[in-house]
């Protein structure tokens, strides 16, 4: 056993209540860390030395009295405890006020995220009442003003040039939560043609003097090997300090700040049914989440980890199956997996970075294991774990997938059951909480409002195949006039305001960049060039 594992060991049954007077550190996926950093160290680094993931080093362990005692209280106040409860190395006052911040008036819900029941025993988590209708709200209302304070907590604070890639709804929710901020700049890449329109117009009309966004020639994979491939440049980030005084970090799920907020969420959901007498405390709730990075998912993981009474983790794929294939063999193999464009866009991934968190809580944390599998998948494009961890994953997850034309009917079986509408990611996840759920209730993990995907949403009701054109007049419509349309003529309900102005403002940002990990880093120097 490793020296981590001794610390996580002598550490796994220490109660949350104790939790509250220590301060957590962090080890990482791969094992290169040697300093150990507080929870305000890692968010600002964002990965870890050699490419692995932090984690901390002590999970707490709340008792089911703790859990249910959060459905009394706001969800600010939730997520405050959560963070105490994990020891970020902040004041008790000052996580507060943040979370305050965070889980304001900026949501138009004041639950900020609701658990609705359309169905007996089929409950859905609305994680898309922030401020850009998708759950990355949920966690890039948070992670920015804990990085802020972070920066503050520094010696001499420094400046920061934030790195996202997208596959969609982070970029926009990253740029609205870093914009404005002090000693930040953000930059964000997503897939040319592999966005919705609205998911377009939102991150091309963001305001903010510290913002940047480019569309690359490629899908979201590459996107996101490029950026990480800027972190690991080691002379790329040298040149940065030198000439611009930036250090890199990130805002996707690799940071943990993006995951501990998601934890949260998932503790709330269960304590609020529980409040309202939809569930007995101690009773089970079978979880479906639509993921292609996987954090998500992973997050209910945790939280099933720290106390929460969450039975069977229920993994959702589009077409771009690769993560249930892996739950279903134990076997990760992209090789010649093709990439497919699909009416969920923001799951259209095939490398899920934070499976790696997961590997390394099943396999006993053993970070040689991890690094195989990584150097394996880098060079060979597969790896196969080993018996043990998947007897692991199987005791945890179950997984399928659907295709591009079932979701939409999906959505359309829905809407006409049960009168509420899904976005096509949630779509994926209703069919397969159905085909996989069994005697417990089901808690599946709506992503997006429908009207980030309006185009989608009009094939669905109209029984459209998703390869098939859209008839003249509808497809010359922009994404927020069909949003319109859906909404007073299909019964569709209300649009969030900050979707329907989106035709009123100007695009700032439409340009096109090759995918290259060297156009990348020339791409973050021009626009660094400009800004400053």
């Amino acid at each position: 056993m490793t020296e981590t594992n001794e610390a996580i060991g002598a550490n796994a049954t220490r109660k949350a209540s104790t939790t509250r007077d220590f301060i957590n550190t962090y080890t990482d996926t791969r094992g290169q860390t040697q300093d150990f950093p507080t929870f305000t160290q890692v968010i600002i680094r964002g990965i870890a030395e050699g490419g692995g993931l932090f984690v901390p080093r002590v999970m707490p362990r709340l008792s089911l009295d703790e859990i249910v005692a959060l459905g009394t209280l706001p969800y600010a106040e939730q997520a405050a405890t959560l963070f105490t409860y994990f020891g970020v190395d902040l004041p008790s006052q000052t996580i507060n006020k943040l979370m305050a911040k965070a889980y304001g008036d900026n949501f138009d819900a004041a639950q900020i995220a609701p658990v609705v029941e359309p169905a007996p025993n089929t409950f859905v988590l609305e994680l898309w009442h922030g401020p850009t209708s998708a759950f990355k709200d949920m966690a890039l209302q948070c992670l920015p003003v804990f990085f802020s304070a972070a920066i503050e907590t520094l010696d001499t604070p420094s400046d920061f040039l934030i790195l996202v890639a997208t596959s969609g709804d982070t970029g926009k929710a990253a740029l609205e939560g870093f914009k404005g901020l002090p000693h930040t700049a953000i930059i964000v890449f997503y897939p040319h043609g592999g966005v919705s329109d609205i998911q377009f117009r939102q991150m091309a009309t963001q305001r903010g003097d510290n913002v940047g966004v480019f569309g690359v020639e490629g899908n979201f994979d590459d996107c996101q090997t490029s950026v990480k491939a800027a972190f690991s440049d080691k002379a790329f980030n040298e040149q940065l300090a030198a000439e611009h005084h930036l250090h890199l970090s990130s805002a996707n799920s690799i940071n943990w700040g993006r995951l501990l907020p998601q934890i949260v969420y998932y503790v709330s959901a269960y304590a609020q049914l529980v409040a309202r007498g939809a569930l007995r405390a101690g009773d089970e709730l079978d979880v479906c989440v639509p993921t292609g990075n996987f954090g998500n998912i992973l997050a209910a993981f945790y939280a099933k980890s720290i106390g929460v009474p969450l039975g069977k983790l229920l993994c959702a794929s589009n077409e771009n199956r690769v993560l249930t294939d892996f739950i279903n063999t134990g076997v990760y193999d992209i090789s010649e997996r093709e990439f497919k464009l699909t009416p969920s866009p923001s799951m259209d991934i095939l490398v899920s970075s934070n499976l790696e968190r997961q590997l390394f809580e099943l396999s006993g944390r053993d970070p040689h294991l991890i690094q195989t599998w990584m150097d394996e998948l880098k060079s060979k494009r597969r790896f196969k774990v080993d018996k043990g961890s998947f007897a692991a994953l199987r005791d945890h997850f179950r997984a399928d997938w659907v295709g591009n034309d079932e979701s939409l009917a999906t959505i359309r079986e829905v809407f006409q059951t049960h009168s509420y509408l899904l976005d096509p990611h949630t779509a994926v996840a209703w069919k397969v909480a159905e085909r996989l759920r069994d005697t417990n209730p089901v808690l599946i993990v709506s992503t997006a409002h429908w009207a980030k995907f309006g185009t989608n949403v009009y094939r669905a009701l109209n029984n459209i195949p998703a390869k098939d054109e859209l008839p003249a007049h509808i497809a010359q419509l922009s994404g927020t006039a069909l949003n319109e349309l859906l909404s007073k003529e299909y019964g569709a309900g209300a649009i969030p305001a900050r979707l329907a102005e989106l035709d009123t403002l100007p695009p700032r940002f439409t340009q096109i960049r090759p995918k290259t990990p060297k156009a990348i880093e020339q791409t973050i120097t021009d626009w660094l060039e400009l800004w400053q």
